[in-house]
């Protein structure tokens, strides 16, 4: 019984903390900032809208090629533009039938162009090597391509019609099949 008194002696004088008006204007700034970081991250995973204009850039191709800017594509060609990188499974996955769609459709005013994503030059020129790609090939240097493109990860492909618009994307590797329906009504359009 006596340690019952105490108990409650204890918590008679036990005094409950209140918020002081400190407290509540910095627990209010870390709840604003965490919304806003919140809001950020939830755009910046939104899927790249089709029917946008794609962003122009120019691009060192791999081996001595000279570069690739997509301006001077666009007016003229569908330009199916795939981003990769040589450490991607995926993208090993998906590469024959990229060459496969360039083989079928270079001669009918399609340009098609990859654009390796965080790689080494010679781990890129290996596995366009490896896969018998002909199409042009460059580095990303410094990301910049990607992030106008707003790219998650690599496989991802877009199809920019002549009207310099994306009417097509695919964050996951293509097959054949689905890549020329996509080509066929870039060309259509």
């Amino acid at each position: 019984m006596a340690e019952n008194a105490i108990n409650e002696t204890i918590t008679e004088q036990t005094p409950k903390k209140k918020m002081g008006i400190g407290q509540i204007i910095v627990w209010s700034a870390v709840a604003l900032i965490l919304i806003f970081v919140a809001v950020a991250m939830a755009n910046s995973f939104v899927a790249p809208p089709e029917d946008r204009a794609a962003p122009n850039f120019t691009m060192p191709l791999y081996n001595n090629g000279g570069t690739f800017n997509l301006a001077d594509h666009k007016s003229k060609n569908v330009v199916v533009i795939n981003f990769w990188a040589s450490w991607c499974a995926p993208c090993a996955e998906e590469a024959p039938n990229l060459e496969r769609a360039w083989q079928d459709y270079k001669d009918q005013g399609v340009q098609f162009v990859g654009v390796d994503y965080v790689d080494a030059e010679a781990k890129g020129n290996g596995y366009i090597e490896k896969y018998g790609i002909t199409y042009p090939n460059g580095a990303d240097l410094g990301t910049k391509i990607s992030d106008a493109y707003r790219i998650r990860g690599v496989p991802e492909t877009f199809i920019v019609n002549r009207k310099g618009n994306v009417v097509f994307y695919a964050p996951r590797p293509l097959s054949y099949d689905e890549l020329a329906a996509a080509i066929e009504k870039a060309l259509a359009d």
